[in-house]
């Protein structure tokens, strides 16, 4: 049986909390929440950059079909059976699964930190794109997939310039960067990656639209069960020690948190035998933007992910290891504890990187998962973490 709390309390607490984190002017440089605004001229061009399949090698792929708005702008056709995307070229296949590139606006620029989690996890890292960060910002991100073999497969940037030249939105691009835009081909490279950028600080991908973010401003009431959840998530379960849910000084003052401290852990992840990727994953420690003397305790590292959307975005992990929000909470409640306390028995279960686990990780949560009562700790999650999905409001 559970011990049981007053839900009304919940809200009253956690909801002064954001209100107190939220206060302050927002800056220029930070995505606004969906004030229903229209998107300006370079996001636009931004936009149908991130859905033109002509800007790869086949002219069959565009960032849209990897980061589909149907699915929190994840991939909507991976899974834990197939969890890495396939490329321009048929049969070649990236290494990790495609995260989420909604609310990736937010992550701070890659840079060193001295964070310590309330259990006593250090990071010695923070921000930067891609999950190990080695991209700084949001502009050197987008520049990533189109020369990438496995992604969009153009031989170099001046291909890619080429076709921007040549669609139909050329002249969108001029108006936008100035009649001899595509004279520099370095500098008109920038652009297109700095319009995508642009596009994916717009509101369209950055909506605040969930239940969470209605509820927030007293526009929809938390179930007892999603209420159970947030106490949980706060708590007992610990997730708020790397999913923060307070917002970081430069959100917007009308902005929602995207529950990431921004930091990098390892969490013990298991390999995924369906990963066509041979090898292990040592993700920060590959980053080549870290100190020399930080790769023994940054293997296995990555960086804390947004919640935002998650029930859309599965398979979840690094690798894709797991196709539900169940197996994921199994992860961190039971799974790993077990696997450090009597690593023989665990026969279906090795992290890839046994270095560097978090503490959090290494001891038993022990959330309830017996039905019996009709109420589990692993079902309050999950409805908690479905109220995060954009569209409510």
């Amino acid at each position: 049986m559970k011990n049981r709390f007053n839900p009304a309390l919940v809200p009253a607490i956690i909801l002064t909390t954001l209100l107190m984190t939220g206060c302050g002017s927002s800056s220029d440089n930070s995505p606004a929440a969906d004030t229903g605004s229209s998107l300006t001229a370079e996001q636009q061009l931004g936009k149908k950059l991130f859905f033109d399949v002509s800007l790869s090698s086949e002219g069959n792929q565009s960032c849209a079909d990897c980061h589909s708005p149907t699915s929190g702008f994840a991939d909507p056709v991976a899974s834990q059976a197939a969890p890495v995307s396939e490329g321009s070229v048929a049969g070649k296949f990236g290494n990790r699964n495609a995260p989420t590139s909604s609310y990736a606006a937010f992550i701070p620029d890659f840079s060193m930190t001295n964070s310590v989690t309330i259990d006593g996890t250090t990071s010695n890292y923070q921000g930067g794109q891609f999950l190990d960060g080695r991209a700084v910002d949001l502009v050197e991100q987008a520049k990533g997939p189109f020369l990438n073999p496995v992604e969009m497969n153009n031989p170099n940037a001046e291909e890619v310039v080429t076709k921007v030249s040549a669609a139909s939105y050329a002249n969108d691009f001029t108006a936008v960067y100035g009649a001899n835009a595509f004279d520099n081909t370095n500098e008109a490279y920038t652009n297109i990656a700095t319009a995508i950028a642009s596009f994916e600080e717009s509101h369209e991908m950055n909506p605040f639209t969930s239940k969470f973010d209605a509820w927030r401003v007293g526009k929809y009431i938390l179930t007892a069960s999603e209420n159970r959840g947030l106490e949980l998530f706060m708590s007992g379960a610990k997730c708020a020690n790397c999913h923060t849910i307070s917002r970081p000084p430069r959100f917007a003052a009308d902005s929602g948190t995207i529950f990431s401290d921004f930091n990098y852990f390892n969490i013990g992840v298991p390999v995924n035998p369906d990963n066509p990727s041979s090898g292990i994953d040592v993700g920060l420690a590959a980053n080549s933007n870290i100190d020399p003397a930080d790769v023994a305790t940054s293997k296995g590292k990555f960086r804390t992910p947004t919640l935002r959307n998650i029930e859309l975005t599965a398979p979840y992990m690094h690798n894709g290891v797991y196709q539900t929000l169940e197996e994921v909470i199994r992860h961190y409640d039971i799974s790993v504890a077990d696997y450090i306390r009597e690593p023989s028995q665990s026969l279906f279960f090795t992290p890839e990187v046994e270095e560097n686990i978090a503490e959090e990780l290494k001891t038993t949560l022990r959330l309830d998962n017996d039905n019996s009562d009709g109420i589990t700790d692993y079902e309050d999650l999950v409805n908690f973490m479905k109220t995060l999905t954009d569209g409510y409001m």
